[in-house]
């Protein structure tokens, strides 16, 4: 891969798009497009059309979606299913009619199945049923999988699909109505301590079992496909170690100095039990994670208390 080939990161906004972006750019990437969801709406398929035929992209890497905790699934399923479906199809397909060779399709663990064995391999894709609390953003991440999949089947063309573990980091979503389980704990924890070391209250039982990968590391994954061939359709990408969410919460709440009570709400659901991936074929062709999880929660943790004034995402 050239550093000055044109590559178009959809969703460059985002945690995931703007990790990308600026490692791209700390790699000597130097001609890098993006388009801001008001400047291009993927929903429209026209709109997109009109964007390649403009900046005539050579690589598509698709960091878009609508994406949202388990609580944003339940209360708007139709979005999660349409929009997330129409934003990769417009992708996928304008960058196979202007005949884009490589194409990053970015998914979700959630593709597997909700009593997949553990820890999770690329092969279990639709081997079983799904977790019903996210059912309608993985059916939508299926599809962009599978699409990409035919893609390489039928055309010969390097689309792949990477299905990350759990992200977190720099710029992740804090708003409680539609953030994920870490972000959310981050903020919880975070106002009550400033609140008088308040108890703080969690949903579930604490027990299920979560992997976790820092965004950056996840960006470095993007890379390490930009600039080899990957020789299958479907990779994994996380840590390889999960822990529970009880752990999760207390390693957050040393990190953050909260010294109140923590409340388990048994009432709320869990989620899927376990979710941890199998990244042995990454690993093999030589990528790995570099960020341990109390790094990473620092990190981002640093960002959030620097940003919490200004950063439009916290709605606090």
């Amino acid at each position: 891969m050239k550093t000055e080939s044109k590559i178009y990161i959809a969703g460059h906004k985002g945690m995931v798009g703007r990790s990308i972006w600026r490692v791209l750019e700390s790699k000597g990437y130097t001609n890098l497009v993006g388009a801001s969801s008001g400047e291009l709406d993927l929903r429209n398929q026209q709109a997109v059309r009109d964007f390649f035929a403009n900046e005539k992209p050579q690589v598509v890497i698709d960091a878009a979606a609508k994406v949202g905790g388990i609580l944003a699934n339940n209360n708007f399923p139709f979005q999660f299913l349409m929009e997330n479906m129409q934003i990769q199809n417009n992708l996928i397909d304008t960058a196979l009619k202007a005949d884009v060779d490589k194409f990053i399709f970015l998914g979700s663990s959630c593709i597997y199945p909700k009593f997949a064995p553990q820890p999770m391999k690329e092969e279990y894709l639709l081997t079983d049923s799904l977790e019903p609390t996210n059912v309608w953003y993985a059916v939508a991440k299926i599809t962009g999988v599978k699409a990409c999949e035919a893609i390489r089947n039928q055309f010969g063309k390097d689309y792949v699909s990477l299905m990350p573990t759990n992200l977190y980091g720099t710029h992740d979503n804090f708003d409680l109505n539609s953030s994920h389980v870490l972000p959310a704990m981050i903020r919880k924890f975070h106002e009550a301590k400033v609140n008088n070391n308040s108890t703080v209250e969690l949903w579930g039982s604490g027990t299920p079992m979560r992997e976790f990968l820092f965004v950056d590391d996840m960006a470095e994954a993007v890379v390490f496909a930009l600039e080899n061939k990957l020789p299958e359709y479907l990779y994994n990408v996380g840590t390889g170690e999960d822990l529970t969410i009880k752990q999760l919460a207390e390693t957050i709440q040393k990190i953050i100095g909260h010294q109140g009570k923590i409340i388990w709400d048994n009432t709320k659901p869990d989620g899927t039990p376990r979710k941890l991936m199998d990244v042995s074929k990454m690993s093999h062709l030589g990528w790995k994670h570099q960020v341990n999880l109390e790094r990473g929660i620092q990190r981002t943790y640093n960002w959030f208390v620097e940003n919490i004034e200004n950063y439009k995402e916290l709605k606090l």
